[in-house]
């Protein structure tokens, strides 16, 4: 990369960056009891600026050849907590919490990559099946020490696109010819998304199993 194209790409980082810290700023000074729906979007948007910045220092980091993307992305996975284990039938994937629905165009970008490379990073390990007749379950866990009103619909939160991701590893066809899906939610430590594919014959066992399970 030669020095003016990196000084560019920098430099509208630098603007990105600032906007940020301008909308902290505005969060910051914004009483959530009584503008609950203008906390809700300006902090949104400031999560959705910061992923856009991450992509933009990442597509940044490659370009200036300064460290291997498969590298980088086994740091990456650990930075989220992306984990991915498979036994008993049953594979097993953690993700970070997820966005509104609404905000879908951008909203699970900056886990693609992380993904892929978490798939690709066990497979060199061993393999995984190909799940033909499944259910696919998704646990969406929320931090118990913040407010309740946080839970959202499972409809407005976006599943597909991280489901695309992962199909094209480990699923046949993720129509409902071959996959039921199964969604709960949960309180824990810290917010986070479980999904968990199995065989349909394995279902009964882990859902009752699972019900029985704090977090």
């Amino acid at each position: 990369m030669n020095k003016t194209n990196l000084y560019s790409r920098i430099q509208t980082i630098e603007v990105e960056v600032s906007r940020l810290i301008n909308s902290l700023y505005t969060l910051k000074v914004t009483d959530i009891s009584k503008q609950p729906d203008n906390f809700q979007s300006l902090s949104t948007n400031i999560a959705l600026r910061s992923e856009r910045i991450t992509c933009q220092l990442r597509s940044l980091v490659f370009a200036a050849g300064t460290i291997p993307k498969p590298k980088y992305m086994v740091q990456t996975q650990e930075e989220h907590d992306i984990y991915l284990a498979y036994e008993n039938g049953i594979l097993a994937i953690q993700l970070p919490g997820l966005l509104p629905k609404r905000l879908a165009h951008s909203n699970t970008a900056f886990l693609d990559d992380p993904i892929y490379y978490a798939f690709q990073s066990y497979l060199q390990e061993g393999p995984l099946p190909i799940f033909r007749d499944c259910v696919i379950c998704f646990t969406q866990v929320y931090d118990r020490s913040l407010e309740l009103h946080r839970i959202r619909d499972y409809d407005n939160i976006e599943f597909k696109q991280l489901l695309d991701t992962i199909g094209a590893f480990v699923l046949h066809d993720d129509s409902g010819t071959y996959c039921d899906t199964h969604y709960t939610t949960k309180l824990g430590d810290q917010d986070y998304i479980l999904i968990h594919i199995m065989g349909k014959q394995v279902f009964p066992d882990w859902i009752k199993t699972s019900m029985d399970t704090e977090i």
